[in-house]
């Protein structure tokens, strides 16, 4: 049996793929069809691909020209790929002409033709114009939010508001045929989306009113402080048929998803606690919003949301109790430590604005563990750890930008696929962190030490 193995992101298949296949399904009597993971397209740089990898999967199942498909994940996998499952024929297009000759190592090399006046690139042109999006809140978080969208395709930051007019005018400044808006309102009556970046007691109203304005949101994290309110705007968000999600940057992290999707896959075995820690020592004279009760300051609605994650992502949203200490200072939280029990793991979280921790995180299974430094919630690196050094690996990855592209690039990607929900960041997720805000803010189980 002569094997054929080919490769490709496959990204809106069209007939150029479908062509391809043929071609190389032609050359022997098996192919094997690698399309390449969202993880590894990120770390490649390539933030605008429209469908996700599953959907990518499966259009190319549906062609009928695959006998096998597989995730290309890593660089050098090719090779791996070729000795592993015993390949013929490399077949690849013609556009990487020269490019692929050092396999012919391992299997014959064979450059297909490709078909003119189609490529993917040309059909996210079409299918789609630009989303319009406008910034709700140019603080410092919605600074960093222009250049990050300008290396994502399909967005465009056409409007600013914010209710400090001369810190609108400072964003939109940068950013060509930006206008800054004299309201909220008008803002939406020019945008297809909007990115709400002001402080957190504001979020419900805004994303209220621009999802009622039938537009998609896109907002801070943490999105809401009440559960019984994030599952009302996600139930809006979805009756008016546009796409709310939750900005964290962690969330969407090339590193931080593959390290979630590895522990599921029990390399470490069953997870049985979980200790996650972020801290900022910051001098609590400053004249920061994160030092007034008044604004929901402390740190715990600044920074809770991040180590809540990877609980909730591994370990789910059934906790059976939780009990928070904190430490308090003119009505905040100076610092604040919380143990969730789940029927088989303890799971422990720690911020700080005034105390200062370790920063990392580490996931404890019953055959390792895994650890990512500080700062874990910049995910670039992490390691899977054994009895036996010797089975110990080591993990890295790019990190590009102040991280929010990410997430940006998923939003769009939600928007032109119809996506209610992303597999990163669940609704179910934000909602139970949400829940977990208000037990908070309702003193539930809370000892102040």
């Amino acid at each position: 049996m002569k094997k054929v193995i080919t490769y490709g992101t496959f990204d809106l298949l069209h007939q150029g793929h479908i062509n391809l296949l043929r071609r190389a399904k032609e050359l022997g009597d098996y192919l094997i069809v690698g399309v390449t993971s969202d993880s590894f397209d990120r770390g490649r740089g390539k933030l605008n691909v429209r469908n996700n990898v599953l959907e990518r999967v499966e259009a190319v199942k549906a062609t009928g020209y695959a006998d096998m498909v597989i995730i290309e994940d890593y660089v050098g996998q090719k090779i791996d790929d070729i000795q592993k499952y015993n390949i013929d024929i490399f077949a690849i297009g013609s556009d990487w002409e020269g490019k692929f000759d050092y396999l012919n190592e391992y299997a014959k090399v064979v450059y297909l033709p490709r078909t003119q006046g189609i490529s993917s690139t040309m059909l996210r042109a079409e299918t789609i114009s630009d989303v319009r999006i406008g910034v709700i809140g140019c603080g410092r978080i919605a600074n960093r939010f222009p250049s990050e969208a300008d290396v994502v395709s399909g967005l465009k930051v056409v409007a600013a508001f914010d209710t400090n007019q001369s810190a609108a005018r400072a964003l939109a400044s940068g950013i060509e045929q930006c206008k800054v808006c004299a309201s909220a309102a008008e803002l939406y009556s020019m945008v297809d989306a909007v990115y709400i970046a002001t402080p957190h007691l504001s979020h419900y109203q805004y994303i209220k009113e621009a999802v009622n304005a039938g537009l998609h949101v896109l907002v801070e994290t943490p999105m809401v402080l009440d559960g019984n309110q994030a599952k009302e705007l996600f139930e809006l968000a979805e009756k008016k048929g546009v796409i709310l999600m939750e900005a964290n940057k962690t969330a969407h992290c090339p590193a931080f998803n593959h390290l979630m999707v590895m522990i599921k896959s029990g390399v470490i075995g069953e997870v049985v606690d979980i200790e996650a820690s972020e801290s900022k020592l910051w001098s609590s004279n400053m004249s920061l919003r994160e030092f007034d009760a008044k604004q929901a300051g402390g740190s715990f609605y600044e920074l809770g949301s991040y180590t809540l994650l990877p609980i909730i992502k591994l370990m789910g949203c059934n906790y059976d109790n939780m009990d928070i200490y904190s430490r308090m200072e003119n009505g905040v939280d100076m610092f604040t430590r919380g143990v969730l029990r789940y029927p088989h793991a303890t799971c422990s979280f720690k911020v700080g604005m005034g105390v200062k921790t370790e920063g990392s995180l580490v996931i404890s299974g019953t055959k390792g563990y895994a650890y990512v430094p500080a700062p874990w919630w910049k995910t670039d690196y992490f390691e899977l750890r054994y009895e036996d050094q010797n089975k110990n690996q080591k993990y890295f990855y790019k990190w590009d930008g102040e991280g929010l592209r990410y997430e940006i690039q998923e939003f769009v990607s939600c928007i032109v696929n119809r996506r209610f929900s992303t597999s990163r960041l669940r609704r179910r997720e934000s909602v139970c962190m949400a829940e977990i805000m208000q037990s908070f803010t309702e003193r539930k189980n809370f000892f102040e030490i």
